[in-house]
């Protein structure tokens, strides 16, 4: 399934290539590690250089910037056995990258040339680095949902409203090429290790950037993957419960480790107007609510406080 939202020329749109309301727990989800899925160099030489040109230029005007390894996004499948939760599961498909070539092709002024005239997705984005994102929709014990605007300072959508998340971590399994995970661990353990990391991932996000502990935090819940149309960048979503209510967490944000990401933190009712739907059903509305970040918060919002609250 792929269902685009918002305009296309618009730079919000972005594509939902899978979503799952009922959500899909770890056992569920299951990971395919394999160079194969690693990105396409382009045939164009010139682009190709492109990639290094633009990463120099960044490095000078930013010497910080760090070119780490990242999951590459590329592609998913599907089965589903007579319709229930327990026989139904995604398995995705990933290779590797780094944040270099990610800048060098998805962040490129010319990117959309290394894009490839096709309907099937992995296929139009074999040419660019496609580091795999994630989000999660946190739900407090208050029924809000917790959404932050990004910092300034930051190299994308400064300023702009989103739900916590950033990436999975490839460091964090013990993969730094595909020679050393296949020297290292057989392929079924690497595959094993990434699909945990996809959830391990999410909750050590939303703990660093909203400062809530791992113990307020239910096991994440898998429901979608989308493609934003500007730079096609990927991501998966998650929902978690928290068991912190609303103001507590606006609390507990003021000391969070990736505080400096992030300026305000926000928290607004279900996105779904049907309070009978289940949260798979919410959570699902404010994935398409929140996919691509906005760049003011939603009109039920107010400010107090140095925080933003529901009105």
């Amino acid at each position: 399934m792929e269902k685009e939202v918002g305009n296309a020329g618009s730079s919000l749109a972005y594509k939902l290539l899978f979503s799952c309301p009922i959500g899909l727990s770890q056992p569920q989800l299951s990971v395919v590690f394999d160079e194969s899925y690693d990105r396409i160099p382009h045939s164009d030489t010139n682009l190709e250089n492109s990639i290094s040109e633009i990463w120099d230029q960044r490095v000078q005007k930013n010497g910080s910037l760090f070119n780490g390894k990242k999951f590459r996004y590329g592609g998913y499948s599907q089965k589903s056995g007579d319709g229930s939760k327990q026989e139904s599961y995604v398995c995705l498909h990933l290779g590797l990258t780094d944040y270099r070539t990610f800048v060098g092709t998805n962040l490129n002024p010319s990117w959309e040339k290394f894009l490839v005239a096709s309907e099937d997705d992995p296929t139009q984005c074999q040419h660019t680095s496609s580091p795999l994102g994630n989000g999660a929709i946190v739900e407090t014990s208050d029924n809000k949902i917790v959404a932050l605007r990004r910092s300034n300072n930051v190299g994308e959508f400064p300023g702009h409203f989103v739900f916590p998340g950033g990436h999975p971590e490839p460091q964090e399994v013990g993969i730094e090429t595909h020679k050393f995970s296949k020297d290292s661990m057989d392929s079924e353990l690497v595959n094993k290790k990434v699909s945990q990391e996809m959830f391990e991932s999410i909750i050590r996000e939303v703990v660093e950037e909203i400062g809530v502990p791992t113990t307020s935090l239910s096991d994440p819940l898998f429901i979608g993957i989308s493609r934003r149309v500007l730079n096609v960048r990927p991501a998966i979503f998650f929902f978690i419960k928290c068991s912190l209510e609303s103001n507590e967490i606006h609390q507990l944000y003021s000391q969070a480790q990736d505080g400096y990401e992030s300026t305000q933190i926000y928290t607004v009712s279900m996105c779904i107007e049907n309070p009978s739907v289940n949260y798979g059903g919410s959570s699902a509305s404010c994935l398409e609510y929140f996919s691509s970040p906005l760049p003011r918060p939603p009109d039920n919002f107010r400010h107090i406080n140095g925080h933003e609250q529901e009105e």
